[in-house]
């Protein structure tokens, strides 16, 4: 499909921003790209983003590289048990020279923040997280705080250890955009970052994407075109992992919960997305597909006799696309 003549200047040039920014993440990051991709396109959706694999596979220092290609402001906090909530959005303070109590505002208040083991802190501090990341505010006292423009959380989590851990609730693992399962390199990316770690170097990242650049790259990402019958198939697949007594499939007895319509919004902004990635103007039923998996897996609920097959959300994401019809 031609790019029309309009939209060819901006489109190329959201291609080209988006190709720095990820040069720039690669001369610390070896291969990810998958990881890279997917924390690129929750920033250009305007979502949140949660990253799971065990320790030792850069996605602290992934989350770190990307925000220091961007001009925007980052913070981190490390969640640990003792952890409380206002350590996150703040608190008031009282000032004993005017007797009143003021606002201290939390680190929360950044465009991009970094949950690093975000299912060590228990539940309560998790909850914290449920206004700023829906709301776009925090509410400190009786007064509510906008949150700066644009508002990112990435959160990380170890999903083999399992002392001293909470699990995230399902309203809150709604709330993220994506799910990313980072994986071990291959064995030649692991001998690059053999080799790369022990030549010592210090690489300076250099600052690819300004605030209004992401502004411009989210208006070319809504830009792209989606068929009205791969609207509906996106419907369909979410419908499809609702198990009622009007839509049963037999893999429908692996599956307590469904998918909640956020994740109909989240597969259209990200099937857009995708497309963008491939150099596409348009979107087609394999772009839906591929990320179908990183959108649902975390709001599909399995059942008992899932979890008694050792089932995962993936496969039975699988099993729905395979069932689905594709326009």
């Amino acid at each position: 499909m031609r790019i029309p003549e309009e939209h060819r200047e901006a489109f190329l040039w959201a291609q080209e921003r988006i190709a720095l920014c990820m040069e720039a993440v690669g001369k610390v990051i070896v291969g990810q790209t998958a990881m890279i991709k997917g924390l690129l396109m929750g920033l250009l959706a305007g979502g949140h983003v949660l990253l799971e694999g065990v320790p030792g596979l850069a996605k602290t220092l992934t989350v770190k590289c990307l925000a220091q290609t961007l001009e925007l402001n980052f913070k981190r906090i490390q969640f640990t048990p003792d952890l409380l909530p206002a350590d996150l959005t703040g608190s008031l303070v009282f000032r004993p020279q005017t007797g009143e109590f003021v606002p201290r505002k939390g680190p929360v208040f950044t465009h991009v923040l970094l949950a690093d083991e975000i299912n060590r802190a228990p539940a309560k501090v998790q909850a914290a997280l449920l206004e700023a990341m829906e709301e776009r505010q925090v509410t400190i006292g009786e007064t509510s705080f906008p949150l700066p423009e644009p508002f990112f959380v990435l959160a990380t989590q170890n999903p083999i250890e399992h002392e001293g851990t909470y699990p995230l609730p399902e309203a809150q693992l709604d709330r993220f955009l994506l799910k990313l399962q980072v994986h071990y390199p291959s064995a030649e990316e692991e001998l690059s970052i053999l080799r790369r770690v022990g030549m010592g170097k210090d690489l300076n990242i250099a600052k690819t994407l300004a605030r209004e650049d992401i502004v411009k790259l989210r208006e070319v990402a809504q830009g792209i075109h989606m068929d009205e019958r791969i609207e509906s198939y996106i419907v369909s697949l979410v419908q499809a992992s609702r198990p009622d007594a009007h839509n049963h499939s037999p893999f429908h007895r692996y599956i307590s919960f469904g998918a909640s319509p956020r994740a109909t919004i989240y597969l259209y902004r990200c099937a857009k997305i995708y497309a963008f990635f491939e150099n596409r103007t348009y979107v087609i039923p394999e772009d839906v597909k591929a990320v179908a998996p990183e959108v649902l897996r975390h709001r599909i609920v399995l059942s008992y006799e899932a979890e008694s097959e050792d089932l995962t959300p993936d496969k039975v994401i699988e099993n729905l696309l395979e069932t689905v019809p594709v326009p």
